[in-house]
């Protein structure tokens, strides 16, 4: 599949440019948005748990577990609860934590036997530009199984959503430092 580019309205006060370009396998995802937001601080609600809590997963998910350990080698486990109450569990590995400038780690969708459905190589990077930050979120499916399309067709809007989220998130955080 060819690499194609989609402009996204950010539709969230402090975000701007969001741009989303499917990669080179039919799932690969990379997103990019500018957070009114200080480096360090963008990178505190990625690896608090207090934080991701609040932003991780589409709009109307809530978080009943987040639990991370942002070192490398270190474990997250998240469980999404939709609005109609059903649960998504993922759990994960940091291979690589430099704050406050990249993330990476890996991400297993589970099934409900606690068995990985896809695993996705997440590498997330924050830059500053002029007293904002640059978010790039590089997403690759390294692992799928007969059941992850179901699942992945919605990557892209479920990151969006993320990030609306986050970017509604870190206008509470400045409002309170």
């Amino acid at each position: 599949m060819s690499a194609q580019n989609a402009k996204i309205s950010a539709g969230t006060p402090g975000t701007e440019k969001t741009a989303a370009t499917v990669g080179s396998s039919q799932w690969d995802l990379v997103m990019t948005r500018v957070f009114d937001a200080p480096r360090e601080l963008v990178f505190r609600a990625w690896t608090d748990t207090r934080h991701v809590a609040h932003w991780w997963g589409p709009k109307g998910f809530t978080n009943p577990v987040c639990e991370m350990d942002a070192r490398a080698g270190g474990a997250l486990r998240i469980h999404m609860r939709a609005p109609d109450g059903m649960v998504y569990p993922m759990k994960g590995v940091f291979q690589e934590v430099v704050e406050p400038q990249r993330l990476v780690f890996v991400a297993s969708a589970l099934d409900a036997n606690d068995n990985s459905m896809f695993d996705v190589l997440t590498t997330v990077t924050f830059a500053e530009q002029h007293e904002k930050t640059k978010l790039t979120l590089q997403l690759r499916v390294i692992k799928a199984t007969a059941m992850a399309p179901q699942y992945l067709k919605g990557m892209e809007m479920g990151w969006t959503q993320s990030l609306d989220k986050l970017g509604d998130h870190l206008a509470k955080m400045e409002h309170q430092r």
